[in-house]
């Protein structure tokens, strides 16, 4: 199991592209039509991590239900160096750099406030097990990190993958039963009434949700510029359709679509 596409509207979509591209270090696997499909580097196939639909005028969809941030999860911690150098280098605005103790992740905002993590893994012997005691937030140590560079590179590699997609939701309690009783995630940590963390086969964590910004409020409306859907890979067709079972919903055409009780959109697959 893994996460799939983030889908996010944009309301600027020629600026958007090069943001996504410039700063971040995403690809243009195919544009046209009002979208954008981004992917990792000239290695990496035609991978799809996100899609960027545009909708012009759209503003910001902060204080309501949807993303806090996708993640682009790194192969190698010398992946992460090598995206830190370069954004030194070119100067570009980050909202964080934090050791999770399980990973290590630097933070960002494209030009719509859509949230941003590029991160790396710690091995996962060393938290495997242990999440819930080990998980936290840490100032990164960047020397460290910097003393694993080679050179300055923006491109991300092939390998990279979404992570995990940290929604902002309006209530903790009814996230994690809709997240564990139906969708089969684990609860991995949670921060009381605040933010919880769940995954499936042991990760420290695939979904993350919190109500920081976004406490008892509805999702984000039609002209701002929001999550458009998540996407979540299951095991195999038979987990998916014990899914659609537990939801009361049916696969069309090989995906289940659901919402979160935020109103998040969730595309499944198998």
């Amino acid at each position: 199991m893994h996460m799939g596409r983030v889908e996010l509207s944009v309301s600027d979509l020629g600026r958007s592209v090069d943001y996504w591209q410039g700063a971040v270090g995403l690809r243009v696997l195919e544009r046209g039509g009002g979208t954008a499909s981004l992917g990792p580097g000239s290695e990496g196939g035609e991978s799809e991590l996100v899609r960027l639909v545009e909708e012009p005028g759209a503003g910001s969809a902060r204080g309501h239900a949807g993303l806090f941030h996708v993640a682009l999860l790194l192969p190698e911690r010398r992946d992460l160096a090598r995206w830190l150098a370069h954004a030194a280098q070119s100067r570009t605005p980050l909202e964080g750099l934090s050791d999770h103790a399980v990973s290590e992740a630097i933070y960002l905002r494209d030009p719509d406030e859509h949230g941003i993590e590029i991160y790396a893994d710690r091995p996962r012997e060393l938290w495997e097990g242990r999440v819930m005691e080990l998980m936290t937030t840490l100032p990164l140590d960047v020397d460290s990190l910097f003393a694993e560079v080679d050179e300055p590179r923006v491109e991300l590699p092939a390998g990279t993958v979404v992570g995990h997609t940290h929604l902002c939701v309006a209530e903790i309690a009814s996230t994690v039963d809709f997240y564990r009783d139906v969708l089969g995630f684990d609860l991995m940590a949670q921060l009381g009434p605040a933010a919880a963390f769940l995954s499936r086969n042991g990760y420290h964590h695939h979904v993350g949700a919190n109500v920081w910004e976004s406490r008892g409020a509805p999702p984000a409306p039609p002209g701002t510029a929001r999550l458009l859907s998540a996407g979540i890979v299951v095991d195999d067709e038979a987990d998916l359709a014990a899914v659609a079972d537990r939801a009361g919903a049916e696969v069309v055409d090989g995906s289940l679509e659901l919402a979160d009780p935020s109103g998040n959109r969730l595309v499944l697959s198998a």
